[in-house]
């Protein structure tokens, strides 16, 4: 999925895609990618060091049970691939799918406090796992909060079926 990259763009996400190739979706996981996607394109800070600026397409996929982000500018050039080792997300992956699911069941038989509580937790448990993702990718590249906690949500999203399994 991705936007128009206009050179306007420095230093922006103009494009963001998931190998999704391994095949197992879920319709409320889907959601929460589009929606992770969408706000991206429309705010984000993405500051890969040493390079001069561009409007850049990242494609985020899993390689040897690692986490891989191949950064790209807008004509296709390759600018840098991070590799990053899921090992210190895992329990705050575990945690943010138990608390998904508590939350997916929620709003199916919602209860006024219960919802908010699960969500405080949610967005706690996020919070958390952007900082991480803030903090691993601090030497390569430099992005704001919110451009974290959306690629984190697209990486719960990445490892949202039967990969998931595999690596927690």
């Amino acid at each position: 999925m991705g936007g128009a990259c206009h050179d306007r763009d420095e230093f922006r996400l103009c494009e963001v895609a998931l190998d999704r190739s391994f095949g197992v979706r879920d319709a409320r996981i889907e959601r929460d990618q589009a929606l992770a996607i969408l706000g991206l394109l429309e705010s984000n800070t993405f500051i890969p060091f040493g390079h001069e600026g561009a409007p850049y397409r990242l494609r985020i996929e899993l390689t040897n049970g690692r986490l891989a982000l191949h950064t790209a500018v807008n004509d296709g050039a390759h600018v840098v691939s991070h590799y990053l080792s899921l090992a210190p997300f895992r329990r705050l992956l575990r945690d943010y799918t138990r608390i998904c699911e508590s939350y997916y069941d929620a709003v199916v038989l919602p209860g006024p406090g219960r919802l908010q509580a699960i969500d405080m937790g949610r967005r706690g448990i996020h919070n958390e796992a952007a900082e991480l993702l803030k903090e691993r990718l601090s030497r390569k590249v430099n992005i704001d909060g919110d451009t974290a906690r959306r690629l984190f949500t697209l990486i719960y999203a990445l490892l949202g079926g039967g990969a998931r399994q595999q690596l927690l």
